[in-house]
């Protein structure tokens, strides 16, 4: 096994409008490369756990009403469960590239 990832050799695989990521999974782990530009809205609150790394721009999450924001170099880790139910808030313009790092249920 290789354990390189390679996200230049991935397809980016874009689900909605405003964001496209492109995805390594091994078992129940995966690590996404997201992108979430302008105009990004999320349907429903978001209650899986994600671990991320802000490599490019900004963005904020709110947590049922309390914004937190984060920046070029921010690391931050969201638990899963409803106490940490989140949303992307995409300032106008603005385009963000992270790293997530997810487990699967």
């Amino acid at each position: 096994m290789n354990h390189l990832i390679s996200f230049e050799a991935l397809p980016w695989i874009e689900p909605a409008a405003c964001i496209r990521y492109k995805l390594y999974k091994n078992g129940r782990q995966q690590i996404r490369l997201a992108e979430f530009s302008d105009g990004f809205m999320e349907p429903d609150w978001c209650r899986k756990g994600h671990a991320g790394y802000v490599l490019q721009g900004s963005f904020a999450n709110d947590y049922n009403g309390k914004l937190e924001c984060y920046k070029t170099g921010d690391s931050f880790f969201i638990p899963s469960g409803e106490e940490h139910k989140h949303k992307v808030i995409m300032a106008r313009g603005e385009k963000v590239l992270v790293l997530l790092f997810e487990v699967l249920d």
